[in-house]
């Protein structure tokens, strides 16, 4: 989260959230958890190679993120989440690749850590079930 951020008291449950402000821009701080795959076409079976490129731009951002077989997840402000999606894009667009984006966003104000804290969330939902 950027600097200048407060942590304050969330209710999960609220359709609404208070939209924090940046306290060194001035800004709304939107966050957003991006579930993004980014490929090139028309370059064979394997794709392992050109999509490390991408992920290479991802995780040099220094936003938070994780990589799992079929997505990177990026968390940040909605601004700073899609620069990196546009940035990692152009890595593959720029070398000339036909290149196909999948892009999913869960835009939430007033929410940080989301990455992991849906997982957790979730865990714990069902380790009161066992």
């Amino acid at each position: 989260m950027s600097k200048g951020i407060k942590n304050q008291a969330i209710d999960r449950n609220a359709v609404r959230q208070e939209v924090p402000v940046d306290g060194t821009t001035g800004k709304p701080y939107i966050n957003t958890v991006a579930a993004v795959a980014i490929a090139p076409s028309g370059t064979g079976a394997e794709l392992s190679v050109p999509v490390s490129q991408a992920i290479e731009v991802i995780r040099q951002s220094g936003l938070p993120n994780e990589t799992n077989a079929m997505f990177t997840n990026i968390e940040g402000d909605l601004d700073e989440v899609l620069r990196v999606v546009r940035d990692a894009t152009l890595r593959l667009a720029g070398q000339g690749y036909r290149t196909s984006v999948s892009l999913k966003l869960d835009i939430r104000p007033g929410f940080t850590g989301q990455i992991h804290e849906k997982q957790e969330l979730v865990d714990r939902i069902l380790a009161q079930k066992e």
